[in-house]
């Protein structure tokens, strides 16, 4: 058996559990890693618990496309914060996460050979789930500010295309598209004749004023729009493992049967949990959020200290700042030394697929404040000290 081969010698290996172990074994390290929130879930998702152990029938399999009071409130969702009308036309499936959401999009649209175009950076995840379905992911570069390049885009697409991939608020730059270049995007898919994969995650994490704006609700997008959302972030639920995705009605049977294979049903203990989440509503998370921006502000101005040393580029969107470093270092030589060193764990762009220059991840949404603002200073300091004696 040493002599195995498969399909997964191909696919990347994540870093954030290297990264976890070198953080482990430097007691004191403070994280900017991992992008979590700092906050659980609100109490009402919790007092949805009593009432799935009042029913015996819960423990047993329940309906792949999830439980239909979920179903229901994730309709008035999409409706009210998304202006996304299900219809004949589309539907919705809950998955256990939107990883899985975005996993079963693939299967569900390739087979073996078939591209799918990427932004980079990427999200790793995404990458690792085409590679997986034995597809190739097909790389298209941001702007210098990692907006979204059309034309780019457009020129990518060959015979074997299947889908386009947007993240907005994007991980791990913390861009937001404007509606403009999304229209673009979609309306390129639907011309084209491929799918629009929208992975909205970070729907609610936007600052400044900018607006978050959802292709599925476009005129004409419920064809060919695949949207991804999630719980994980907006209410403190990466453990539960719920999101949701909203597809055309003629991807429901292969995303069930996708689905049947590897989940059956998501978990139901946790779906009631959404359904208290979801009747909470965004305030839950926007009152939060008010929170992260204000740590966010503290972030930028120190960060300001590396001006000439790193390119910090416009990030209006969920928790992240990508920083381009200007030094000979590798990614991941100079991440491993400011936690060695300093103290401090960030994320190499290496994983984001930012091969060319070095790129470094800064998360700032799970910690509290006065924590967030060591933990930057330390990088500041980090960064100073490495970088100048390189």
């Amino acid at each position: 058996m040493s002599t195995l081969t498969s399909r997964m010698q191909a696919v990347q290996s994540p870093l954030i559990p290297i990264i976890g172990e070198l953080i482990r074994n430097h007691p004191g390290t403070i994280s900017l890693g991992q992008g979590v929130v700092y906050y659980g879930p609100p109490p009402e998702a919790i007092a949805r618990l009593p009432e799935f152990l009042a029913d015996p029938e819960n423990h047993k399999y329940k309906l792949i496309q999830g439980i239909p009071p979920l179903l229901s409130a994730i309709e008035a969702k999409l409706q009210t914060d998304n202006g996304i009308e299900v219809n004949g036309q589309n539907c919705i499936v809950v998955t256990a996460g939107s990883n899985m959401g975005f996993m079963n999009a693939i299967l569900a649209i390739t087979s073996p050979g078939d591209e799918i175009i990427l932004q980079t950076p990427y999200y790793f995840n995404h990458e690792m789930a085409i590679v997986m379905a034995s597809c190739r992911p097909v790389l298209v570069a941001t702007d210098e500010n990692y907006q979204l390049r059309p034309d780019a885009i457009a020129q990518a697409i060959t015979e074997r295309t299947r889908a386009i991939v947007t993240i907005s608020p994007n991980n791990p730059t913390g861009a937001v598209y404007p509606e403009a270049a999304l229209r673009d995007v979609n309306d390129i898919c639907r011309n084209r004749g491929i799918y629009h994969i929208s992975d909205e995650a970070y729907e609610y994490f936007t600052y400044n004023g900018v607006k978050h704006t959802s292709p599925g609700a476009f005129p004409h997008s419920h064809e060919h729009t695949i949207s991804l959302y999630s719980l994980s972030k907006a209410y403190g639920f990466a453990s539960w493992r719920i999101g949701y995705m909203v597809i055309p009605e003629h991807l429901l049977v292969p995303i069930k049967k996708i689905q049947d294979t590897i989940l059956i049903c998501p978990p139901v203990i946790s779906q009631y949990a959404a359904l208290g989440a979801l009747q909470v509503g965004a305030n839950y998370c926007k009152e939060k959020i008010e929170a992260i921006a204000s740590v966010r502000e503290l972030a930028l101005d120190s960060l300001k200290r590396l001006e000439g040393l790193c390119t910090i580029a416009p990030a209006d969107g969920a928790f992240y700042f990508l920083l381009k470093v200007h030094t000979h270092l590798g990614a991941f030589e100079l991440a491993e030394r400011l936690i060695q060193e300093h103290g401090v764990a960030v994320m190499p762009g290496t994983t984001f697929g930012m091969n060319h220059g070095c790129y470094l991840r800064v998360a700032y949404g799970a910690l509290d404040k006065e924590t967030v603002v060591e933990g930057i200073e330390r990088l500041v300091r980090g960064l100073q000290s490495i970088v100048d004696s390189d």
